[in-house]
């Protein structure tokens, strides 16, 4: 894809039902139980999120062949990052840092009233079914999700940055020491 062009892009069933199974299950099971990983900078509310999760972070490898193919660039890994929305978060307009320079959300699961919750770029609503994603580049893009008004949300990012590019640096989050950036 023209690099130039490229500021995001929808990438359908992503996840098969096997995979969607599994990783609700997961998050289900360390959301329920989840005693110190709570997010209250987005919202006032207690959402779970998990950074680096062993399983969200196989995900991401297992998947970086489909996003290298979308953009048509060789990519590092950096850092995967789920969480599980609750009844009115949102996610404020932002656009990422350098170790997202190019993100995937993926939609987990949610409760059956509240499965559509578009997460919105550039201004633009993208409403993904079970195991959809939205590939875009996180450091250009301004994304943002409206208030949520169902019981939750599971949703996971896959960060990458190009490893060609300006921040190969970032893989697996880490920047070099010579980096002065």
């Amino acid at each position: 894809m023209d690099e130039v062009k490229f500021k995001y892009q929808y990438v359908p069933n992503l996840l098969n039902e096997n995979e969607l199974n599994l990783l609700t299950n997961h998050c289900k099971n360390l959301h329920k139980t989840n005693t110190t990983n709570f997010d209250v900078g987005q919202s006032e509310n207690l959402d779970t999120y998990f950074y680096k999760d062993p399983l969200m972070e196989m995900l991401g490898s297992s998947k970086k062949h489909i996003f290298e193919k979308v953009i048509g660039k060789k990519l590092h890994e950096t850092y995967t990052f789920w969480r599980c929305y609750t009844f009115a978060s949102d996610l404020k307009k932002h656009k990422d840092r350098r170790s997202c320079e190019i993100s995937a959300t993926v939609f987990i699961d949610a409760d059956k009233n509240s499965d559509d919750w578009p997460i919105y770029m550039e201004g633009n609503p993208v409403s993904l079914k079970r195991g959809d994603a939205v590939l875009y580049k996180g450091c250009d893009v301004e994304h943002w999700r409206e208030q949520f008004k169902g019981d939750y949300h599971i949703q996971v990012f896959l960060h990458y940055v190009d490893a060609e590019g300006e921040f190969k640096d970032y893989k697996g989050d880490v920047k070099n020491e010579n980096n002065s950036k």
